[in-house]
């Protein structure tokens, strides 16, 4: 069973490239790619590239990458899952880290039929119709050190933007905290050398309507993550929990991890055959059905 692995805010595709070789090791073909305005398809503002950084341009420059929307994502993401298809696969098993639930969410609206099992990795999984940025100040995100790292308003800027590179000690500490807490310093230098400055704002705040009939008709697994600073785990189970509501005869398939935001850094392997399980369902399922 191939998987369709989708990264999360001021992340990209190399969010995986831990997990690829694994999955394949565990008999498992694995996609992932830059949604636009990541990773290669990022635009980053001449203000973040200039040191010292010049804290006013850098609040008040417009981004580059204001004009990316959720739909924008949802077609990237279609587009990859219809690639594997093509190959002979008629189903994947699509993954979404963080923020990458929301248009994962979208996309098993438009096209369930492509999919056999929709895993939210500590992701936004938000009630039908409420957009993801209304549960970053919920009180079951209290706690969150994500905010603390956002350099300017999104009303001015049109993203939510970060200096990965800053000079600041407590703010690089904090923005590790956030996402990496279980990393070693070198291994998080390294990634935040990856990390882009800017997200559209636009998908963050671009509410999904999900139907019982197609994003509710395909299995539905949540991994939470135990240690996250950046989506707390009591928002993760509140996720859950609007989901369970919504279709209670089809329960979330919940799997832990005592990990911090980012278990593809941290725990590749665990991680890997967590997903590989979770494929393998699938299969088990077919096998009876065909009897």
């Amino acid at each position: 069973m191939p998987f369709v692995l989708v990264h999360g805010a001021w992340h990209g595709a190399w969010t995986y490239e831990r997990i690829i070789p694994l999955l394949a090791e565990l008999g498992h073909a694995a996609v992932a790619r830059d949604l636009p305005a990541h990773g290669l398809n990022a635009r980053i503002p001449l203000s973040y590239l200039r040191r010292p950084l010049d804290s006013t341009a850098f609040a008040t420059e417009k981004s580059p990458v204001a004009g990316t929307t959720l739909d924008d994502y949802v077609d990237s993401i279609i587009q990859t899952i219809e690639e594997v298809r093509s190959l002979g696969h008629d189903k994947v098993v699509l993954v979404g880290h963080s923020m990458g639930g929301l248009p994962i969410t979208a996309v098993a609206e438009r096209v369930p039929q492509y999919i056999s099992h929709l895993v939210y990795l500590t992701a936004f999984m938000p009630k039908s119709g409420v957009p993801g940025v209304a549960y970053i100040a919920v009180p079951e995100n209290e706690g969150e050190l994500v905010g603390p790292q956002l350099k300017a308003d999104p009303a001015i800027v049109g993203a939510l933007r970060m200096d990965h590179c800053s000079e600041d000690v407590t703010y690089r500490a904090n923005g590790k905290q956030a996402y990496y807490g279980d990393v070693s310093d070198d291994e998080y230098l390294a990634v935040a050398n990856l990390m882009t400055p800017d997200v559209p704002v636009a998908p963050l705040a671009t509410p999904v309507v999900t139907t019982r009939e197609r994003w509710g008709s395909v299995r539905r697994h949540y991994i939470m993550c135990l240690q996250d600073q950046a989506i707390r785990p009591a928002l993760q189970q509140r996720f859950i929990d609007e989901a369970n509501a919504f279709l209670p005869a089809s329960p979330t398939i919940v799997h832990q991890m005592d990990a911090s935001h980012s278990p593809f850094i941290s725990q590749p392997t665990v991680l890997a055959e967590l997903l590989a399980g979770i494929a393998a369902t699938y299969s088990q399922v077919r096998n009876m059905g065909d009897r």
